[in-house]
C-alpha cells in the first residue's frame, strides 16, 4: 500500500524545512504546520534566525524565546541555539549560583559559540526533547525552519559526525541519540524549498547531494515555491505588454529551470503558486489547499 506524502508526514516528529536563502522556507514552515495541525497533530513550529518572520504568517505576536499559541494545536517558538545550551547547564548544575556563573564565563561563552555542532545539536536536541515531553510542554511534532542550505545540511549532520568522534560522557550518548533520530526517515523527515531560478535550483539539487554524502538519505519532499502561472494566451492592452512581457519572460524560466531539476531530482516535487495576497494567515491557507492537491 502507497501511503500519500502528507500522509506519512504527518507520522514524523521532526521535519527539517531547508533551501537557499529567500526562496521562502518560513513560509512552507507556516503552511506545513497548519496542515499538521489540522490533521490533529500537536504541532510546534520553531524559527532559529533571530530576525523573526514567522509570526507574521501566522498573525501572532512575536515568539520573543517564548511559546506563543498560533491557533488550534499550533504553537510557534523563536529559538536560539545558545539559549538551549545555557538551560541544558542550568538543567546539570543543581546550583543555580555555580550555573550562573558558568553560563556567565567568557570561557564557556567562547566553547559554546566555537565548539563544532554544538549549536547545531542543542537545537535538534531540543526538538527531541519536545517530542519526548521533556520541557513543560509535550508536542507530536516539531517543524525546523533551518538555516540555508549548505548550513542546514551541516545542522543534520552535526549529530551524527559528533557521535563518530565522541566516545562515552554525556554528550556523547546526546550526540548517539540524536543521530538515530535524524537518520530514521519514519521520524525524522526533509523538506527541501526552492524557486525555478538558476542559483536556487542549483543549490537545491546540490543540497539533495549533499544529505545523499553526508547522511545516506534524500529529502522526503522537494517544494519548488512561487511558481509563475501560465500567462494569457490573448494580446493585452499596449499599455499592458511589458508586464506581460515579463510575465512571459518568468514563467519561461521557471519552466527551464524546473526541467532542469526534474532531470536530477526524481523525487516527489510540488509546485506553489506565486499568488497575489499579502503575507499573512490567509496566503498560508491558500497555499495548504494547493500543497494537498499537490501531494496529498
Amino acid at each position: 500500500m502507497i501511503v500519500p506524502l502528507l500522509d506519512r508526514l504527518e507520522r514524523q516528529q521532526l521535519i527539517v524545512v531547508t533551501g537557499k536563502g529567500g526562496v521562502g522556507k518560513t513560509t512552507l514552515t507556516a503552511v506545513l504546520g497548519r496542515r499538521l495541525a489540522a490533521a490533529g497533530r500537536r504541532t510546534l513550529l520553531l524559527e532559529v534566525d533571530p530576525r523573526e518572520s514567522l509570526h507574521q504568517l501566522l498573525g501572532t505576536e512575536p515568539s520573543g524565546g517564548a511559546i506563543v499559541p498560533a491557533g488550534s494545536r499550533l504553537w510557534a517558538q523563536n529559538l536560539q541555539a545558545r539559549a538551549v545550551i545555557h538551560d541544558l547547564v542550568r538543567e546539570k548544575v543543581p546550583l543555580r549560583v555555580l550555573a550562573r556563573r558558568i553560563v556567565e564565563s567568557p570561557l564557556f561563552q567562547h566553547f559554546a559559540d566555537g565548539a563544532p555542532g554544538l549549536k547545531e545539536m542543542a537545537v535538534l536536541g531540543y526538538a527531541l526533547r519536545m517530542v519526548k515531553g521533556l520541557y513543560r510542554r509535550k508536542v507530536d511534532v516539531v517543524v525546523l525552519d533551518a538555516p540555508a542550505t549548505g548550513h542546514g545540511a551541516s545542522m543534520l549532520a552535526a549529530p551524527i559526525l559528533l557521535a563518530q568522534s565522541i566516545a562515552g560522557g554525556q554528550l556523547g550518548e546526546m550526540a548517539a541519540e540524536l543521530s538515530g533520530f535524524i537518520a530514521d526517515p519514519s521520524r525524522c523527515g526533509v523538506v527541501v524549498v526552492t524557486v525555478g531560478e538558476e542559483m536556487p535550483v542549483q543549490e537545491a539539487i546540490e543540497l539533495v547531494q549533499l544529505l545523499e554524502r553526508k547522511m545516506g538519505r534524500s529529502p522526503e519532499l522537494m517544494v519548488a515555491n512561487s511558481c509563475y502561472p501560465a500567462p494569457p494566451r490573448t494580446m493585452p492592452r499596449e499599455a499592458d505588454k511589458p508586464v506581460a512581457t515579463l510575465w512571459r519572460e518568468r514563467y519561461q524560466v521557471n519552466r527551464r529551470e524546473l526541467e532542469r531539476l526534474g532531470c536530477s531530482w526524481k523525487g516527489p516535487l510540488a509546485e506553489l503558486p506565486l499568488l497575489p495576497l499579502d503575507r499573512g494567515p490567509t496566503l498560508i491557507e491558500a497555499l495548504v489547499e494547493r500543497l494537498e492537491r499537490e501531494v496529498g
